[in-house]
């Protein structure tokens, strides 16, 4: 495969290069930024690219997200100390054929480079589950629209268990007020039911205590 590397560090990146070079691969480029990297790929048109993730001047992030839109059929592969799951994750948004931490041993990533020439990703087990865990985690229910003073008053009456007459009575409004009121409330916090939006304004605390 002809490669380019993109790292800060000048003896990682000949080190990475003799590496590949062993391995039957053709190291076509080296930069050690994201400006140059960018530049580089676009000039060169690689098979892949190793990226790493922190660059001085335009991170390999950003500069993974320009060439997902310049050249798309070059692979790019993160090479990085990075652990961290926000640059994992956007690596992955940004187009990134494979996330490689820099502590991997050589055969592990020549078997990742494989992996790219054959079409698939290069990722490691342990990321891989991460990245599962991560889309397999229920998504967080929105936050509501804010409540009025008044709606606030009516689900403060529903979490008291008082029915629309009683409500009415106290907050001295019709009952056909008392329903839009809280037909707005179920709206608002997405809830089916009186005892759904009671229960999760207990939950969240979206009422005053008694």
């Amino acid at each position: 495969m002809r490669i380019v590397l993109a790292d800060d560090h000048p003896l990682f990146r000949d080190g990475v290069a003799s590496l590949l070079g062993a391995w039957g691969h053709e190291v076509i480029g080296m930069a050690g930024d994201g400006e140059a990297a960018v530049a580089l790929v676009e000039r060169l048109r690689p098979d892949l690219v190793l990226m790493d993730v922190a660059m001085p001047g335009l991170t390999g992030l950003e500069a993974t997200r320009r060439l997902g839109v310049s050249r798309p059929e070059t692979a790019i592969v993160m090479l990085t100390a990075s652990e961290n799951e926000d640059d994992l994750f956007a690596a992955v948004k940004s187009g990134a054929r494979g996330y490689l931490l820099k502590n991997l041993e050589a055969g592990q990533l020549k078997a990742m480079i494989e992996a790219v020439e054959r079409g698939e990703t290069a990722i490691s087990p342990v990321t891989a589950a991460r990245i599962i865990a991560e889309f397999a985690r229920p998504a967080a229910t929105p936050p509501p629209d804010h409540l009025t003073d008044r709606e606030t008053a009516v689900l403060r009456l529903v979490v008291a268990g008082q029915r629309n007459k009683e409500i009415a009575a106290e907050l001295r409004i019709s009952e056909n007020t008392v329903k839009f009121h809280l037909r707005n409330i179920l709206g608002k916090l997405q809830a089916g039911s009186r005892t759904e939006v009671a229960a999760r304004a207990v939950r969240e605390g979206l009422v005053p205590p008694a």
